[in-house]
């Protein structure tokens, strides 16, 4: 996603604000990979890259901050833009902190762990902005674009650590992510925006691995077991699940393996495998199957409880989740009287925190073990006046609204892909009074208001940060039907 959304700044840059000789120059520019010269940042692009310009030449800098003057190493040369590394900071922004990770700028997840807090809340609010100039939504330099919603203390939150798992050339097991554009592996002993239970459970597998002697996943040969861990923490309960994502079905050292981790880790409550032989760099297979324990952890949210099987989709940060989530409740409004549907319902988060202020919570997901476990956490609850059913909104929409459902409030909660055309017009279509669109990824948001403005007025754009140190950026948008 981030080459995409790169060169979709560079496209705007380029027809935006330069005349067709300027692109020329910009083409016509020479430089070597490698090259240095000084360099002064202009502003920070939405994947937390610093912008400058070299003979108004486009150039991307990973490290760098606003104000900042520095010498330039060349790192790549495309037609319209250049990327480069800080070989010297000559002048560093009163912004600038020392991060506490060493891996910060090496994997995803810190790029912005250099920024100083306040400062990169108002890059979030920033890269919303950006990302309307580019698409132009109707209305949309009269948005109101509200302070971000941050942290008191934006480290520890994030509930799931998903690391792969390599043999490095020493024989010792390393878990962690892969470094920036590359398939190099870096080894996270120490991560400061997890939970620290994750990291401690995480460290735990790790030595067992080696300990036990666990075949390893290699990648070039497609050979070995274990690829991926994933340690997942519920902040409400302290329940801890484990899932070995495998090259196959058997597991030798299983039941050493499960002995030792719960003697070690006793909050540790599921333990599962999933299987996945194929070859790819997606983490999840088709098949999981329950080790030990339970095949759930649960947690906490709004007092509310939910069960959480291995692949069910939840926020990373669940003290952000809260916020969030009363933010789009504020934003919808609702009535006892009204009907709500809940699109993306994954295990239902969003619409049984909101079914307590509604007539009725209608929710569907194309996940059909998402939409048992929101049934399952409905009931868990105590909630009887919420439903869901599996498949796209885009289809089941329209079929209740055929039904005689009468739809008030609508609140969707899209992938990083954003909305399916199909959705939009079917929206589009049954117009509901009330409307608000949770985001993850600000550029498919401006992208989607280009058509909902037809019908609707945004009233604001409350940023929040879900995910402090880095350059995600989550919105709550609320609209008023024309």
């Amino acid at each position: 996603m981030k080459t995409t959304q790169t060169n979709q700044y560079h496209s705007r840059n380029n027809s935006q604000n330069h005349r067709p000789n300027q692109r020329r120059q910009q083409q016509d520019v020479q430089v070597e990979m490698g090259q240095r010269f000084p360099l002064t940042i202009k502003r920070l692009g939405i994947n937390g890259e610093g912008i400058g310009y070299f003979k108004r030449k486009l150039v991307f800098v990973q490290g760098a901050l606003p104000n900042e003057v520095v010498v330039a190493e060349v790192t790549g040369i495309k037609p319209n833009f250049l990327t480069a590394k800080v070989h010297r900071l000559k002048t560093p922004s009163p912004d600038r902190v020392t991060p506490r990770d060493a891996y910060a700028g090496e994997v995803g997840g810190f790029e912005l762990e250099h920024l100083a807090y306040p400062a990169q809340l108002e890059f979030k609010r920033d890269v919303v902005r950006q990302s309307l100039e580019k698409y132009q939504p109707k209305g949309f330099r009269n948005y109101l674009l509200k302070p971000t919603i941050g942290m008191t203390d934006p480290y520890g939150y994030r509930n799931k650590a998903q690391f792969q798992i390599r043999r490095a050339t020493d024989g010792h097991v390393m878990a962690g992510l892969y470094q920036e554009r590359s398939h190099k592996l870096v080894d996270l002993e120490t991560c400061s925006v997890q939970m620290p239970a994750t990291m401690a459970v995480m460290r735990t597998v790790v030595n067992l691995l080696e300990e036990l002697d666990v075949s390893i996943y290699n990648e070039k040969k497609h050979s070995g077991l274990v690829r991926t861990v994933v340690v997942r923490v519920a902040a409400g309960t302290d329940e801890v699940q484990v899932v070995f994502v495998t090259n196959g079905t058997n597991f030798p050292q299983q039941a050493d393996m499960i002995d030792r981790l719960q003697t070690a880790h006793p909050e540790v409550v599921s333990i599962m495998q999933n299987v996945n032989s194929e070859r790819t760099s997606l983490i999840w297979g088709d098949d999981t199957y329950l080790l030990a324990g339970k095949p759930q952890i649960r947690e906490v949210l709004n007092d509310l409880q939910f069960n959480l099987s291995a692949r069910a989709f939840l926020q990373l940060n669940p003290y952000q989740t809260v916020t969030l989530y009363a933010e789009a409740l504020k934003a919808l409004d609702l009535s006892p009287d009204e009907n709500v549907v809940d699109a993306y319902s994954g295990v239902g988060t969003i619409g049984l925190s909101m079914a307590h202020a509604a007539k009725e919570v209608r929710g569907m997901d194309v996940i059909d073990d998402a939409v048992k476990d929101a049934r399952e956490n409905a009931a868990l609850n105590d909630i009887t006046n919420a439903t869901y059913e599996t498949g796209t909104a885009e289809t089941l929409l329209p079929k209740w609204l055929d039904e005689g459902f009468e739809l008030d409030a609508l609140v969707v909660d899209p992938p990083r892909t954003g909305l399916d055309d199909q959705l939009i017009r079917a929206i589009l279509a049954s117009k509901p009074k009330k409307f608000v669109y949770i985001s993850c990824n600000p550029s498919t948001l401006a992208r989607d208001l280009v058509k909902l403005t037809r019908q609707y007025r945004v009233d604001y754009i409350q940023s929040v940060d879900m995910m402090p140190q880095t350059a995600r950026c989550e919105a709550v948008v609320k609209f008023t039907r024309i």
